[in-house]
């Protein structure tokens, strides 16, 4: 399994890139999404990839990041009659941020605004990933339309980590403030969700 190129960006098009790798050339499709991040052509790039294998061809996908590889493989892995090419359309079509919004919320119509994604498939895609995003996809979603304050963004990435240890989100964010209290402004992430934890247990 080829997990990451690192290499020069050889040539770059919004749906696909070629990178050098020590003088080898990789071929990889990425959505949208990434395009936006990559550098300059000639520049240094690390891609995280997934290899599809199929009878006929091995293909690269790229993404710019963890996020975007996670959504993409949740995506062909869980929902059933979503492929690679669909999958990147998702991605070309809304940041991971809001699409884990838009299923934690049930909104289908938003979904199905997407190319290559219609009624039935957003429906589907909301029956199948609701579960697994649940509540921390709303949250997230609704604080990444806040501009938060470094301290905000820390009680915020607190309250993410214990959702998805199984938290209720009021819970999660009334003892990730208890602890910031004790604590003090300064406390990393990682010490607030120590703090949570322990009190919790």
């Amino acid at each position: 399994m080829i997990t990451f190129l690192h290499g020069k960006l050889s040539e770059a098009l919004p749906t696909q890139v070629v990178v050098d790798v020590n003088g080898v050339g990789y071929e990889a499709l990425i959505p949208l999404s990434s395009f936006d991040k990559l550098p300059q052509p000639g520049g240094e790039v690390k891609l995280l990839t997934h290899l599809v294998v199929r009878e006929d061809a091995h293909v690269l996908y790229g993404f710019m990041t963890a996020a975007e590889r996670e959504l993409f493989r949740l995506l062909i892995n869980s929902v059933s009659g979503i492929g690679p090419k669909t999958a990147l359309n998702i991605l070309s079509g809304m940041n991971a941020v809001t699409f884990r919004g838009a299923v934690a919320n049930g909104d289908v119509k938003s979904l199905s605004q997407i190319s290559g994604v219609g009624k039935k498939t957003a429906e589907r895609i909301v029956v199948e990933l609701r579960d697994k995003m649940g509540a921390s996809g709303a949250w997230e979603a609704s604080s990444a339309q806040r501009a938060l304050s470094p301290d905000d963004q820390k009680i915020n990435d607190a309250t993410l980590a214990l959702m998805a240890l199984g938290f209720k989100q009021a819970e999660a964010h009334d003892v990730v403030r208890a602890a910031q209290a004790v604590l003090g402004p300064q406390a990393s992430v990682e010490q607030l969700v120590r703090a949570c934890l322990k009190k919790g247990a």
